[in-house]
């Protein structure tokens, strides 16, 4: 799969971890074995302990000189083969064949207590045979966005790849200017993505001896069921049992994403996982004034990724999952086709079911949809549209009786809210469900900022408002600050790192 030679692996005693190979097993053909760049100084920065006690490892040893050499990579167990692994995308609506870890590593699966299979992944450990070019470092800022926004994510509730430690590697990276070296050590269900079938799907279509093979799309479908929708297994038609339980999947994710009020900002195809979960935490930030035509991206200058548009673009990158297995769907294209856009009809309704029992549970109503509660969310949202209020903030406001402060259509508020009222929300439901810390855009960046510059004192409180989003805390006035949408105003803009 490639001429470049193979670093040599670090030598290693007896580590208290055991990582297997499954997928590089399973899938020779998306996995090239490599090894992680050598950190010079590798220090740990931030280590999520709650995450490495759930996966069976002891936060003490990782925090030992042995422990950060194996989080970077530098120092393996026995029998570990890291893979950088293969894929295809499609990139703000163009193909590219060939991506693949061009800066990122499985060094394999760990089996945590529960009995689940879980990758444990390095994000910035150095070039890959799939780099094109770039040097496959990652810097401080970034990688800390990752965790800070990540675990975030995964405190709300909303299904998300997890983040284990940053490290400082002690090398300067170039980018505009020389920044500090890091990597990210990210934990998943697994790295199976759109764009694993279609990389499979591209070498099944390749000219040579194993043109129209079907083997490795077989196989990797088998994979993905066994990893991640067991139930898929038993059906008539497997391949169509997963195409149609991924769009179950992505329909209810982005839903929560819409919810909370979340922009990937990178929704190409080989971030969209076959599990579920959230991936790939670039240039995301959380919508503060209510736009669907927000974006924060630097590079998404046609908005493609905006805010509203994050449901249509992930049924367009699910019609690209299903082209990817026409030939397992059905031996005549046509027919293949007609089946594939039949499970693809269920993204609008899965989505719409989500979305609208999201907004009932956070207005405090029945989950049971009425006339008359659709007419109370519907009328929600054309307040917000209009008026562009916090989100976060607004929801809040509307739960302790101030909203009405934080609108300009006060008539058109307050005949909203006497429809509301009428319905008797439940305001313990609404406390659930709504909300008062997220990852405020101008405090992440202040964080990250002074990380830069080697001070982390921001980061630790940062990390607890956003890791306990719900209540109030009238205890902790000093949590305050972190439930405060940005200077108005004040456009925000996000990069990628790379």
């Amino acid at each position: 799969m490639t001429a470049e030679t193979v670093p040599t692996p670090p030598t290693a005693p007896t580590l208290p971890v055991t990582l297997t190979h499954h997928f590089a097993d399973t899938l020779p053909e998306l996995a090239v074995e490599w090894q992680a760049e050598p950190a010079p100084d590798p220090q740990l920065l931030v280590l999520n302990e709650p995450l490495a006690v759930e996966l069976g490892l002891d936060p003490a040893w990782l925090r030992t000189d042995d422990g950060v050499r194996f989080l970077v990579g530098d120092l393996l167990p026995d029998g570990a083969r890291p893979v950088a692994q293969g894929y295809a995308g499609h990139q703000f609506g163009g193909y590219s064949p060939r991506l693949g870890d061009g800066r990122a590593l499985l060094l394999g699966e760990l089996t945590d207590p529960a009995g689940r299979l879980r990758d444990l992944h390095l994000k910035g450990s150095g070039r890959t045979p799939f780099s094109r070019g770039g040097d496959g470092f990652a810097v401080v800022g970034p990688m800390l966005r990752e965790y800070v926004v990540s675990e975030a994510m995964h405190a709300l509730g909303i299904p998300t790849t997890r983040s284990l430690a940053v490290v400082a590697t002690g090398r300067a990276v170039q980018r505009d200017w020389s920044m500090p070296g890091a990597l990210l050590v990210r934990v998943a269900s697994s790295h199976l993505r759109v764009g694993s079938f279609q990389y499979a799907r591209a070498l099944t279509a390749q000219p040579g001896p194993r043109s129209g093979d079907l083997g490795l799309l077989h196989r990797l479908v088998d994979h993905a069921i066994s990893r991640h929708h067991p139930a898929a297994a038993d059906a008539d038609d497997p391949a169509l049992a997963l195409l149609e339980a991924v769009v179950a999947a992505q329909a209810d994710l982005v839903a929560q994403w819409m919810l909370v009020g979340f922009v990937h900002g990178v929704m190409n195809t080989d971030n969209v996982t076959i599990s579920g979960e959230t991936i790939d935490y670039g240039p995301c930030a959380f919508l503060e004034a209510f736009d669907p035509t927000t974006t924060f991206s630097s590079i998404d200058e046609g908005g493609r990724y905006a805010y509203g548009n994050q449901p249509q673009i992930t049924e367009w990158n699910l019609a690209r999952l299903a082209e990817a297995i026409l030939p397992l769907l059905h031996d005549d294209e046509a027919e293949a086709i007609t089946i594939a856009t039949t499970a693809l009809h269920g993204f609008r309704p899965r989505y719409a079911a989500a979305w609208d029992a999201g907004w009932r549970a956070k207005l405090g109503l029945a989950p049971e949809s009425s006339p008359a509660s659709e007419e109370v969310v519907t009328g929600l949202l054309e307040l917000l549209q209009t008026d562009h209020p916090d989100l976060t903030s607004f929801l809040v406001h509307l739960r302790d009786g101030t909203a009405r402060d934080h609108v300009l259509d006060i008539a058109a508020f307050d005949a909203w809210h006497e429809r509301w009222v009428a319905l008797g929300p439940d305001h313990d439901l609404m406390a659930r469900t709504n909300p008062v810390r997220v990852p405020r855009n101008h405090l992440v960046e202040a964080a990250l900022t002074a990380a830069d510059a080697g001070d982390l004192t921001s980061l630790a409180p940062l990390l607890e408002a956003v890791t306990a989003p719900y209540g109030d805390r009238p205890d902790r006035p000093d949590l305050a600050a972190y439930a405060e949408p940005g200077p108005a105003g004040e456009g925000y803009v996000t990069y990628c790192g790379t």
